[in-house]
């Protein structure tokens, strides 16, 4: 029996994708909810999948063409299916790079540095920008053009939060099945800033200013695609442990590329960390509508004065970008100083 492979039905926020990748091909049999392509949107990738066991039939759009939501991509016969046939068409294909479409290929070729044999030799490699890229980079264009961002920057010592690790870490994990990290202190500390400073929690739409009694918070994960932003939603009702376990779950679901569009909606302010990457110091840029964003940094041994003396610990510089229309440069440095000062007192937040 035939059946029809429609893309999926995108939000109201999605207006078509791209067919990045068919991971089956025509003729191949698969069991029932087997990946047979992925569609790449301007937020993540969607998987489609087999609806029963089967065979796909037909491709009616190639990859690298522009579906909407819906709408018809391939023709597949329903039926039973050989489990052995199909161990054998697996074990045919050497491994999963070699199911990497032309696009991809050329994406991994092109993070690689070009070697020249001589001087005569200037190569260049072009590629097409993926969609989540793409959007990226539309939207930071935007914001630089349309808000009147500024970043405040101080410094906090990561020491009270690095001994409250050593001390209490094995424990929370035994306990909660999870390790400690760092982000999770920064995003209770931000939920405890933004009680006190609501119009850093809040959005314009047009003439108005939205103030959000709720608190989403999101969270920068970098990807091969591109930018992602997954959203912990309530965050002010969230335990350190409930946080570090949601960040762990985004992070993996981001790099394997499962991240659910609902999982990237809304979102009132967002924590960016790009001390992961060795960053000292960086100006975050604005994720709109939101009003602000914290930016991290990489941990690094510095001078300080305590009590007039000079002593090493641990800091980690804090910038704060925020859109001045809506907030003033004194609430912005006061919430980066809440936001440091509970940083430096951290025990409460194990709570």
């Amino acid at each position: 029996m035939s059946t029809e492979i429609k893309s999926p039905t995108y939000p109201e926020s999605v207006e078509d994708g791209v067919i990045a990748k068919w991971v089956i091909k025509v003729g191949q049999t698969v069991k029932q909810d087997e990946v047979l392509a992925e569609i790449e949107t301007d937020k993540v990738v969607i998987e489609v999948v087999a609806p029963n066991d089967g065979t796909l039939k037909k491709i009616l759009k190639d990859e690298g063409d522009v579906v909407l939501s819906g709408e018809l991509i391939a023709e597949f016969d329903t039926g039973e299916v050989n489990t052995t046939e199909i161990k054998k068409e697996k074990d045919d294909q050497s491994d999963k790079k070699n199911k990497t479409t032309a696009k991809e290929k050329a994406a991994k070729e092109t993070k690689k540095p070009i070697k020249r044999k001589s001087k005569n030799e200037r190569e260049e490699k072009r590629v097409p920008m993926s969609r989540i890229r793409k959007t990226v980079a539309d939207r930071l264009v935007t914001v630089q053009q349309e808000t009147a961002m500024l970043t405040t920057f101080n410094e906090v010592n990561m020491a009270p939060i690095i001994d409250l690790r050593n001390t209490e870490g094995e424990k929370f994990q035994k306990a909660n099945d999870i390790k400690l990290g760092f982000m999770g202190f920064f995003v209770m500390a931000s939920v405890k800033a933004l009680e006190k400073f609501p119009q850093i929690n809040a959005s314009i739409d047009g003439q108005d200013i939205v103030y959000h009694g709720y608190k989403d918070i999101g969270v920068a994960v970098s990807t091969e695609r591109g930018l992602v932003v997954p959203v912990l939603k309530d965050a002010d009702f969230l335990s350190i442990s409930e946080i570090e376990h949601s960040i762990a779950d985004f992070s993996n679901e981001a790099h394997a590329g499962k991240l659910s569009i609902e999982s990237m909606q809304g979102g009132t302010f967002t924590i960016s960390n790009g001390g992961v990457f060795g960053s000292l110091l960086s100006t975050p840029i604005l994720n709109a509508p939101q009003t602000a964003i914290l930016g991290m940094h990489k941990i690094e041994k510095r001078p300080i004065v305590e009590d007039d003396k000079i002593v090493i610990k641990p800091m980690m510089y804090l910038a704060l970008s925020y859109d001045h229309r809506m907030i003033d440069g004194k609430e912005a440095v006061s919430f980066l100083v809440d936001i440091k000062e509970t940083l430096e007192n951290p025990k409460d937040l194990l709570k």
